[in-house]
C-alpha cells in the first residue's frame, strides 16, 4: 500500500471570475455599472432601485450575477466568492445603490434580518 498523499485545493471559481474581470475589463463593466446606475430610479430613501419587480441580472463576460453584486464587485474591485454575500444595508433587494451595499456572510445577513425584525429600519442612518 502506498502512503503517499496528495493536497489540493478546491476553489469555486467565483474569485477567478472578479479577478479576470478586474484585471482585463475594468473600464467595460464600470461602464456598465453606469449604465445599471443611469436607468434605475433614486426612491425616498436613497435606494437606487432598478425598474424590475425582483432582483434585476446582469449578463458580463459569460457570466450572469444578480445587479447588486455586479455593482458592488465592480466598483469596489471585489475579488468576491460564492460564501461572501453582498448585504443591503437598506435591505431591499433591488437597490444598486454602492453606498447601500456591503460584503459580509451568510450568517452577517441572517442577523441583519433578525435585527430589521426586532427593531425596523432607520433609514437616517443609511
Amino acid at each position: 500500500m502506498d502512503d503517499t498523499s496528495i493536497e489540493f485545493t478546491l476553489t469555486d471559481g467565483s474569485s477567478d471570475y472578479w479577478s479576470f474581470i478586474i484585471e482585463n475589463h475594468l473600464p467595460e463593466a464600470l461602464e456598465r455599472v453606469a449604465g445599471l446606475l443611469k436607468e434605475a430610479v433614486r426612491d425616498q430613501n436613497g435606494c437606487i432601485v432598478t425598474p424590475t419587480v425582483t432582483p434585476r441580472k446582469v449578463r458580463f463576460k459569460g457570466q450572469q450575477k444578480a445587479a447588486y453584486r455586479f455593482v458592488f464587485c465592480v466598483t469596489d474591485q471585489l475579488e468576491a466568492t460564492t460564501e461572501d454575500v453582498v448585504r443591503h444595508r437598506c435591505h431591499n433587494r433591488r437597490c444598486i445603490n454602492p453606498d447601500h451595499l456591503e460584503i459580509g456572510s451568510k450568517e452577517d445577513n441572517k442577523r441583519d434580518d433578525w435585527e430589521v425584525l426586532a427593531n425596523g429600519l432607520d433609514f437616517g442612518l443609511l
